[in-house]
């Protein structure tokens, strides 16, 4: 037998305005997150580019 469907609470005023703030923060948080990715990208790139000071890079002998 199906259930009847139940009709959600009225929507007030401070639960309008908690979900308002809960997308603002969550939508700071993802923008924080894409940034820091993109400047880490950026560094390891940038750690890649250079040339390693000292020996030259080489093959490594297996550990077997």
């Amino acid at each position: 037998m199906p259930k009847t469907p139940k009709s959600s609470p009225p929507k007030t005023a401070k639960t309008k305005a908690n979900r308002a703030k809960r997308r603002r923060l969550l939508l700071e948080l993802r923008q924080a997150v894409r940034k820091e990715k993109v400047e880490r990208a950026e560094r390891h790139a940038g750690i890649r580019q250079e040339p390693r000071a000292g020996k030259p890079r080489t093959r490594r002998a297996s550990r077997r």
